[in-house]
Order: structure tokens, then sequence, then C-alpha cells
């Protein structure tokens, strides 16, 4: 599958329980695309519902920190108006532990897999609640020094 054939199935949610229906018939979080997995991490908002990834308990965004920038961003909008968010795609490659928790929520709801040995498998949101303090700290690999340099000259 191609990265613009998955952010365009993204587009066919009328809920948010739908939209993560769509990403685990896709095989989220962990997806291959052109031949290259990802993780992947979306965020957004339903007609003011606001949904969003967690890794180990935290929002995806503060666990991924600089490496956000290493990451292809998509934004995405559903059927419905005022619908849709982002979807990024975070090179499985980069992430430097082998087991760890994605959840993808909202308000009351959420669903929860466990990401061990490069294999994502459905938890409850039990589990994950209580695993999530036992897992290991969630590191991925951040942008060289040297890349912050051409950075700073990019932006100036």
């Amino acid at each position: 599958m191609k990265v613009e054939g998955f952010v365009a199935s993204l587009r066919n949610a009328e809920t948010i329980g739908e939209l993560f229906k769509i990403l685990q018939e896709k095989g989220a979080p962990i997806v291959e695309l052109d031949g290259q997995r990802f993780l992947i991490v979306v965020e957004g908002d339903f007609e003011g519902r606001k949904f969003w990834t967690e890794i180990n308990g935290e929002k995806a965004n503060q666990a991924l920190g600089d490496a956000m920038l290493n990451s292809s961003s998509f934004p995405f909008k559903c059927k419905r108006p005022y619908t849709g968010g982002n979807v990024i795609f975070v090179n499985f490659d980069d992430i430097e532990v082998d087991d760890f928790l994605v959840a993808y929520r909202e308000e009351g709801y959420g669903v929860f897999y466990r990401v061990k040995g490069g294999k994502a498998e459905e938890i409850t949101a039990e589990e994950y609640e209580k695993l999530k303090t036992e897992m290991p700290e969630f590191k991925i690999k951040s942008m060289s020094e040297e890349q912050m340099d051409m950075m700073g000259a990019f932006f100036g």
C-alpha cells in the first residue's frame, strides 16, 4: 500500500470509532507502506471532540519529541464537516525500544495495543493502565547535531 492510499482511506470515517476501526483494518499501529514500516500516530478532532495517540500513557507528540521533525505528517479530512486531523508516519527503524504501548484515544474511548518484538497485539484498557507503569522509557532516534545545524541554517 502507498502512503497516499492510507491517508485517503481515513477520509471515509464518519466517527472517531470508525477512524480507529479503519486504522485497525490497515494494520495500525504498525503499518508497512511502500516497503517500509511505520508507527502510525493520529491527532485531530471530530466536530469539536478531540482524538489523539498515546505512547506508554503519554501523548505521542510529547513521547516523540524532536523525532516528530523526522516524521512525515499528512493532514486528512473526513466525510463530516469540521472533522479531520493529521496522520504522522514515524519510521519504525528509528524506535530504540522493543516493548511499548500505543493507544488511540478520545475522551471516553480508546483502542489499546502492546508492541513487542515488532508485533502489535490489541489489549484491554485495564491491561494498558497496568502495563504503562511497567514499560521501559520510550526512546526514539532524534536528529543528529548535524541535522539540527542544517535545520537551524534552513530556518535561520
